[in-house]
């Protein structure tokens, strides 16, 4: 976690996200990249000065922007961590991961309402989750105001059938750097595995390879859904933050696929980082 991405709308979320990010930054020794994406209603970097004029509101818009983003930038700064600030005049659904991808960031943070408002909707339109499907970085969304960081318990859903390693890896180093406790945990959600037993054994056979992992519980629940599994863990957890994974092997028989990696962060109000392997 050494180049971060940030996208921001400045809502209060994002707000949360940005500061959440430079606390990251700060234990992890990251650089972080602030984003705003601004619609305007011509191609705004082919006019002169004289022609922007005609513009004054959209003049307006950048002028806060940039205020913004330095703002980010020197709160930042206040904290010993070194930041940019990107204000890039376009909209829509590749603008997010084509930056992330032109600067290599390795980990990407924003806030968001939920699919129906905030962050992800206003950049995506009704395709608000196209950036957990196209980016090939954890992102992280965070969806309530106030996050507690750092992590001090960290819920990693699976259903442990596949090579998962990669994925973990990410969110063994997360846990060692915030002194967390893993919970892993399995939802069975078929009649002929519904049993205890049956879902802690592939628990069991993935700790295997992770001989030194001590701070961790194991955890089965058996609910019809992957999202009403993490629902019921909830209510009786206090986690601090969600890991799924996707990927984009075609028929591969997994509760793991992308709709349901992003049915749970629309849903979820807790924090739920998305690792696409």
């Amino acid at each position: 976690m050494k180049n971060i991405l940030v996208p921001t709308d400045f809502s209060r979320n994002c707000e949360t996200a940005a500061k959440l990010a430079i606390d990251m930054a700060k234990l992890f020794n990251s650089e972080i990249h602030f984003l705003h994406l601004l619609n305007t209603p011509v191609d705004w970097v082919k006019l002169d000065k004289i022609d922007e004029r005609n513009y004054p509101e959209t003049l307006a818009k950048i002028g806060s922007a940039k205020n913004k983003l330095r703002d980010l930038d020197i709160e930042a700064g206040h904290n010993g961590v070194k930041s940019r600030t990107f204000l890039e005049f376009v909209l829509d659904d590749e603008a997010i991961v084509a930056h992330s991808k032109n600067f290599d960031h390795d980990f990407i943070i924003t806030g968001s309402k939920g699919i129906q408002k905030g962050f992800l909707k206003q950049v995506l339109g009704s395709n608000a989750q196209k950036i957990i499907r196209n980016a090939r970085v954890p992102i992280l969304v965070i969806k309530e105001e106030t996050v507690r960081f750092p992590f001090e318990n960290i819920a990693f859903v699976s259903d442990f059938k596949e090579d998962i390693s990669t994925a973990f890896e990410v969110v063994e180093r997360i846990a060692q750097k915030c002194n967390a406790k893993i919970h892993l945990l399995n939802i069975n959600t078929t009649s002929d595995s519904n049993s205890i037993e049956n879902g802690l054994q592939p628990i069991k056979d993935f700790l295997k390879h992770f001989p030194k992992l001590e701070n961790y519980a194991m955890h089965v629940y058996n609910e019809p859904n992957v999202l009403r599994g993490i629902e019921k863990f909830q209510d009786s957890n206090d986690v601090d933050l969600i890991v799924m994974y996707t990927h984009s092997r075609k028929g591969l028989s997994s509760m793991f696929s992308n709709s349901i990696a992003e049915s749970v962060t629309n849903h979820s109000n807790k924090p739920v980082m998305t690792i696409h392997l």
